[in-house]
Order: C-alpha cells, then sequence, then structure tokens
C-alpha cells in the first residue's frame, strides 16, 4: 500500500490515479466523444434542412388552401416535431448508447422475447442501412450537384444529366473520405456549411422582410381566404408539413460521441428544433410577399423562382444555397446511418466488421465506404425517389415504436435515473401522430408499391431468422472477409488496446 509523505496528500494520489486512467482509456481503440452542444445543434439542424424548404414547400401550401392556414401548419408541425424531439431527448438520457430507435428497441423489447424481442432492432437497422438512409444520400447529393452545376450549365446552355451524375458521385467521395479521416474533421466541416445554410435561409427571409417593407403584403393580406377545411386536405396539409421536419432525433444516433449527452442531447434539441421552426414559418412567409399560390405550386424550385423576384443580381445566393445545404445534409446523414451501423454490428445484429474502428483515426471506417458504396450504387440506378417515398413512410412507424419502448422502458428500467422526462401524455400523442403519418399515404393514395416496403421487411426477418437467431454464418467466407477488411481500411475490434 501507497505511504502518504508529509510532502503528499490524497488530491496527489487521486489526480495521479485518474491521469493514469484517463491514459489507459486514451490507449483503447473506440469513438471517442468529440462533438459539444454547438456541434450537436448543427447536426440536427443540418439533418433537418436539406432541399425540401428551398425547392418543394408548397405541399402545404396547396392542401391548406390560404396563406394564413399554412402559416399554421408550419408552426404547429415545428410544435409537434419538438415534442417528439423532446421525448426522444429522455429516451437519450436512459439509454446512453449510439443507434437511437435501435438502442431503444433492443433495450425495451430484447429482454422479453428470445426471438422477437430483438427483431424490431434488427428490422429497423436494416431497412435504414440498406435502403433508406443510403438512397437519402443518393437523391439528396444529386439534388447538390444539380444546384451546383446548375449556373454554369446554364451559361453554356448544356442539360446533361451524366455530367450531373458524375458531380454527385465525386462529392459523395469526399463526404465518405470526411467521414472516413475523423470526427474532428467531420465536425469542423459541418459547423461550416450549418453556418452558410441558415444564412442562406435568413437572405430569403430578409429579402422577404425587403419586400414587405416595400408595401408588397396583397398576398399575405388574403389571411384565411380560401382555406380547404375538408379533413382529407387538412390531414395531407400536415403530413406534408411534418416530413419537412423529419430530422430532429439526429443528435440520439451519436449518443456515444456527444459529450455529457445527458445534458446536451435536451439542450441541442430544445434550441435547434425552434431555430428550424422560426426559419420554415417565416420563409414560406418570405415566399409568399411575392408569389402566389399557384405560382408556388407549380413552381420546380420555390427559392430560385423568388430569388429571381426578389433578389436581383444576388439571386445566384440562392442555387448556391442550396447546394450548400444540401452537401451538409448528405454529409450528416452518412455519419449517423455509419454509427447505427457500428452499434448494431456490436451486438451481433450485423456483420462484425461493421464495427471495427480506424486504429489511428478513431472512424469506423468499414462501415463508412460500405455506405458510401450502397449510396454510389442508388445513384448509378437512377431514378429512385419513388423508392424514398414507398419506403420511407416506414420513418413515422419506427418513430411510433420508439414512443413504445419510452413507455415500456418507464416500467422496466423504472429505477434508471432520469436527468430528464417528459409528461407521459407526450409519447401518447406522438403514439398517435405516428399511426396517422403511417396510414395516412396507404390510405389516401393506395398503391402495391407499398408491398416492396412490406416485402423488404419479410426479407430482413428472413436472414434474421437464419443469420442472427439461428447462426448460420459461412464462418470460412465471414473470417476471410474479416481479414481483408483488416489489412485494407487498418482497422481493429473496438475497445482494443492500442497499448496492450
Amino acid at each position: 500500500m501507497q505511504r502518504i509523505s508529509k510532502h503528499e496528500n490524497l488530491e496527489t494520489i487521486f489526480s495521479e490515479g485518474f491521469d493514469k486512467k484517463e491514459k489507459k482509456n486514451e490507449d483503447r481503440v473506440e469513438l471517442k466523444r468529440e462533438m459539444g452542444l454547438f456541434s450537436a445543434i448543427n447536426m440536427i439542424i443540418s439533418v433537418m434542412i436539406g432541399s425540401g424548404i428551398f425547392v418543394s414547400p408548397a405541399p402545404a401550401l396547396a392542401y391548406s388552401g390560404s396563406v394564413g392556414m399554412c402559416i399554421v401548419v408550419w408552426t404547429v408541425c415545428g410544435i409537434v416535431s419538438l415534442l417528439g424531439a423532446l421525448a426522444f431527448a429522455e429516451l437519450g438520457t436512459v439509454i446512453p448508447r449510439s443507434g437511437a430507435e435501435y438502442a431503444y428497441f433492443l433495450d425495451s423489447f430484447g429482454p422479453l422475447h428470445k426471438f422477437w424481442g430483438n427483431l424490431p432492432a434488427f428490422i429497423y437497422s436494416w431497412v435504414m442501412i440498406f435502403i433508406i438512409r443510403p438512397a437519402e444520400v443518393a437523391v439528396i447529393i444529386l439534388t447538390f450537384a444539380e444546384y451546383f452545376c446548375q449556373p454554369l450549365l446554364d451559361y453554356l446552355c448544356i442539360k446533361d444529366e451524366q455530367i450531373i451524375k458524375a458531380v454527385a458521385i465525386l462529392a459523395l467521395g469526399i463526404i465518405t473520405y470526411i467521414n472516413v479521416m475523423s470526427v474532428k474533421l467531420y465536425v469542423k466541416v459541418q459547423n461550416i456549411f450549418g453556418f452558410f445554410k441558415i444564412f442562406a435561409c435568413l437572405i430569403v427571409i430578409l429579402g422577404g422582410v425587403y419586400e414587405v417593407a416595400k408595401g408588397n403584403t396583397k398576398h399575405l393580406s388574403s389571411g384565411f381566404d380560401g382555406t380547404n377545411l375538408a379533413p382529407k386536405n387538412i390531414a395531407l396539409a400536415f403530413y406534408s408539413g411534418l416530413w419537412a421536419y423529419d430530422g430532429w432525433s439526429a443528435v440520439t444516433i451519436v449518443t456515444e460521441e456527444i459529450k455529457r449527452p445527458e445534458v446536451n442531447i435536451p439542450k441541442s434539441i430544445a434550441i435547434s428544433v425552434p431555430i428550424v421552426t422560426f426559419l420554415y414559418v417565416f420563409m414560406n412567409v418570405a415566399y409568399m410577399t411575392v408569389l402566389t399560390i399557384p405560382e408556388m405550386v407549380a413552381s420546380k424550385a420555390v427559392a430560385v423562382t423568388f430569388g429571381d423576384r426578389a433578389l436581383g443580381p444576388l439571386s445566384f445566393l440562392i442555387p448556391l444555397g442550396v447546394a450548400l445545404s444540401t452537401f451538409g445534409c448528405t454529409l450528416s446523414i452518412q455519419f449517423g446511418v455509419t454509427r447505427l451501423c457500428y452499434v448494431s454490428a456490436q451486438d451481433g445484429l450485423m456483420m462484425e466488421i461493421m464495427s471495427y474502428v480506424h486504429y489511428r483515426r478513431l472512424t469506423p471506417s468499414p462501415a463508412v465506404v460500405m455506405q458510401g458504396i450502397v449510396a454510389l450504387l442508388f445513384i448509378t440506378l437512377g431514378d429512385i425517389v419513388e423508392l424514398i417515398e414507398f419506403a420511407s413512410f416506414l420513418i413515422w412507424f419506427f418513430y411510433g415504436v420508439a414512443m413504445i419502448s419510452l413507455l415500456v422502458l418507464r416500467r422496466t428500467m423504472k429505477d434508471v435515473p432520469r436527468p430528464y422526462k417528459v409528461p407521459t401524455i407526450i409519447p401518447i400523442f406522438i403514439l398517435l401522430v405516428a399511426v396517422y403519418l403511417t396510414l395516412t399515404p396507404i390510405v389516401t393514395d393506395p398503391s402495391p408499391k407499398y408491398l416492396f416496403a412490406l416485402g423488404f421487411i419479410f426479407s430482413g426477418g428472413l436472414v434474421y431468422t437464419w443469420f442472427i437467431y439461428k447462426k448460420r454464418n459461412p464462418e470460412y467466407l465471414i473470417a476471410k472477409l474479416t481479414y481483408f477488411v483488416q489489412m485494407l481500411f487498418e482497422a481493429v475490434p473496438p475497445n482494443y488496446n492500442a497499448g496492450s
């Protein structure tokens, strides 16, 4: 036992012990907590604001029928999104793991049944990793390429889809490189693009303020004239608005990389979602200072049309802003889904090599590159917008299941400290909203194509049964593949001690 001399004190010894512990943790190869409050706020904003508010914000206006009702819809949708995000904040403090819904499903349902318990978590990761997120990345990066190339192609009078696709593939390569290199690099790039994204939104809003100052209030003064109160139309107006706000749960998918998550997750959500709500509401007000309802509905890119009329020589800032916004959104979506690969592979619900970490850069490089390859395949496939539309209704289905997880965890983990807790009525309300958003597209526009989503889920169930539950794996091939990936990416299993 170490003796304490008259020149030493307990504080010195504890300090030395803590330093040794920190040194030991630094030697472990694992994802580190590199994201503070500002970065968490920026990530949520980056995922929530993509191209939709610039390109196609009109459906809420078309279904509501009036300027006043449209503003009400956008405001209420922002409030609903905030409530859902706050419920996720509680889940993030109770289950302090990355993976968002995946982690919540696993911890709430997993202990309930040997087979069925882990199935919801696997299906969530199966759908998100192989369809929804990489398809979103492909569509959004193609939008980036279109707006990035638009000024030059218009000047040269060229309309070449292959050029746009080549630029999209190049941009995808850059995004994948950033996420492979380091989390710190991602955070720096994300923060820069987040700033420009908000700046582009503010340009639109200030343009609207200028128009109002000039007295252009004719369209706004119509108020609630023409409001369509048919239940179906009101339902579809709120449906389109809530989809525009999707992304509010982004920070919970990277919980293990957030500094002080029990504090910064609730704070980041409480700050970022109201910011996005403010931007969305007042951007729509700005659009309606110079555009009529039919003009907004007919426009292929509302912000660009607005810029041509209101910003004069500064109109070029709009396509540039859309390009910057979509690049930052794609970067953050890929960053998040690779963490889902990482945690699900750690738990044995995906291939183990997807959880391996580059031993120096401390990034899940195999998972990042895999996501880059899947997104590349979607880009080469061509028109995949319908694929997203028919699979994305599952996103709100998973939000609803997450609310059930929250209620289950309050019973099965009632003794776990909760630094933050929402009233029970909130998860129940969000569950009802999720049911509505899941059923609305099927009821209003029934299509056999929705069977694709169900078919993919069924195929996931087969994969889960054979490879996960029954463990019928080709061990020899997996061993060879694991060795190849480790050599190629200089990757090791998480929690590997580099100092040993």
